[in-house]
């Protein structure tokens, strides 16, 4: 399984924005990282600078690496619509993100690690794959075992007062949820902007 092992709260600190969840650290210090971060502002970048700074944004955002991100920035600009919100909308199919989204753990890397332990189904057939497109009308839920049920329902209490999307119905007691419908762009509220990231790789 592919995934940035790296440290997160360096990172978050880097853009000012908790990328990878609520981050103690840059709450703490809100600044840059390195002996240098706490005089120094922001960097004024260039105009790529600014794209290149987006588009790793969103990837660590849905924690995506290069070559899968490029090949899902491909597929988006090969189908009819607006490339950056057709992007997004396959980034919020993915498996780990609707699991992360209808409350089924607390952070996207949970969610990831919960899909590729085996701990989800959809349509009640166990999918092990955090990029599984899913569909509307799908059927996401907890794996029937104990171990799984336990797992989801102590993920489930953290994200109690956590509000799930208008396009997933879910029913917590039953632990599972509905993938309605696919998102608009109004709806997604990325921390980057998609408009950036596809000029980037249009140059």
């Amino acid at each position: 399984m592919a995934r940035y092992r790296g440290p997160r709260e360096k990172i978050a600190r880097r853009f000012g924005v908790a990328l990878f969840g609520p981050s103690k650290a840059l709450e703490l210090r809100n600044f840059p990282p390195g002996q240098h971060g706490v005089r120094n502002t922001r960097r004024k970048l260039s105009e790529y600078g600014t794209a290149l700074a987006e588009k790793q944004k969103m990837k660590f955002q849905y924690g995506v690496l290069e070559r899968q991100f490029r090949k899902m920035f491909a597929e988006a600009q090969r189908r009819k619509g607006v490339t950056g919100e057709i992007l997004l909308q396959m980034l919020e199919q993915r498996l780990d993100n609707v699991v992360f989204r209808m409350g089924f753990a607390n952070t996207r890397f949970s969610a990831r690690q919960a899909v590729s332990h085996g701990h989800i189904t959809v349509n009640g057939k166990r999918v092990n794959v955090a990029s599984y497109q899913v569909q509307p009308g799908d059927v996401v839920a907890a794996k029937a075992s104990a171990k799984s049920q336990q797992l989801i329902g102590r993920f489930l209490e953290m994200t109690l007062g956590s509000p799930t999307p208008d396009w997933t119905t879910v029913d917590r007691d039953k632990m599972s949820g509905v993938f309605n419908r696919i998102p608009v762009r109004e709806e997604i509220n990325p921390l980057a902007n998609e408009q950036l990231v596809v000029e980037l790789y249009s140059r």
